[in-house]
């Protein structure tokens, strides 16, 4: 039979593993990021009512937040509020307004939200800056925006957006969303909900061009022509800059989520010992600056400069002074609404 000594000393391990489980639950908690949609921040943009409890003539509805994130009412001037709830708000204001009034009691009630936002481009109906007022998902942003543009192909209404090279930008980094697997296949674990600052990015699938990137002196998109290749897209793209590897280039093609990846040898072509290599509209041509020996080692080094030209090229050609380039600070943009 089991003691009661034991008994005890297996309970007690128990209570101390229940314990340390709790507290390592509470520190990983504590160091994840509190999303805006459970915790909503003010920020330039916003509009807050202000009452002072028993003193109407005092009340100031429509008090909007500065664009450099501070308020003022009353005697109070340019306090900084930005990243502040509405119930620290409060608190903050109330102590700053103690050194005027005696015991100042405020109510705070927000009328316009609209300092976070997101930016979506491309095949879609309306293109821009749309304000965060409530959580939304993918999907429902797509909707918002009078859903992916269409056209006609041998009679038939087609939508014009390529879902395998459409992207979603988080700063600075492209979301691992596949497009394709949430519109084809149902797959709802693709339909993530927005973040301010999100860049939705849906690609053309009438685009006929392929892309050089990388150690290249232009880089940036080429239109396709018949015959195209890796040798004539490199010279097209005036050649090699000084210290690229030409002995590995990689070639992506296909879906970002699932890409296909091809390395060619130029120096082998350039040598007349191997053929050289064709290409496909929507290819990516990457050279790097130095020695890799396994495609997945520049990979996302490569769809990372692809990202950054496809966007550049598209609000270049379609919005010049207008949206800035996602993947610097985000200043200075157009609201759509």
């Amino acid at each position: 039979m089991i003691s009661r000594g034991l008994i005890v000393i297996f309970i007690l391990l128990n209570v101390l593993c229940s314990n340390l489980s709790a507290q390592a639950d509470a520190s990983e908690k504590a160091q994840t990021p509190v999303s805006w949609r459970e915790r909503y921040t003010l920020g330039p943009g916003d509009v807050v009512n202000i009452r002072f409890y028993g003193r109407g003539e005092l009340d100031r509805p429509g008090v909007r937040i500065a664009p450099d994130g501070t308020i003022s009412y009353l005697q109070v001037n340019s306090l900084k509020v930005n990243e502040l709830t509405i119930d620290e708000l409060r608190t903050t204001l109330e102590g700053a307004l103690r050194e005027y009034h005696r015991d100042p009691r405020l109510i705070i009630t927000p009328w316009e939200l609209k300092s976070k936002r997101y930016v979506i481009l491309g095949k879609v109906m309306d293109k821009g800056v749309f304000t965060l007022d409530r959580p939304i998902t993918l999907l429902e942003a797509i909707a918002r925006s009078r859903g992916i543009e269409t056209g006609l192909f041998e009679q038939s209404t087609v939508e014009i957006a390529d879902l395998d090279r459409s992207f979603i930008i988080r700063n600075g980094e492209r979301l691992d969303v596949d497009f394709a697997k949430l519109y084809f296949e149902g797959d709802l674990s693709q339909n993530v909900y927005l973040e301010p600052q999100d860049y939705i990015y849906l690609a053309s699938n009438l685009s006929n061009e392929y892309f050089v990137l990388g150690s290249v002196a232009q880089p940036g998109a080429q239109g396709f022509s018949n015959r195209a290749s890796v040798i004539s897209a490199v010279t097209r793209r005036e050649g090699f800059t000084e210290g690229s590897w030409q002995d590995r280039v990689l070639v992506v093609r296909g879906s970002m989520s699932d890409p296909e990846l091809f390395v060619v040898n130029v120096k082998a072509i350039l040598a007349g010992s191997e053929p050289d290599f064709p290409l496909e509209p929507g290819d990516i041509v990457y050279v790097n600056d130095r020695p890799w020996y396994k495609a997945e080692q520049i990979l996302d080094t490569a769809l990372q400069n692809f990202l950054k030209s496809a966007t550049s090229t598209w609000v270049n050609e379609n919005v010049p002074d207008g949206i800035t380039n996602p993947w610097f600070k985000r200043t200075g943009w157009k609201d759509s609404e």
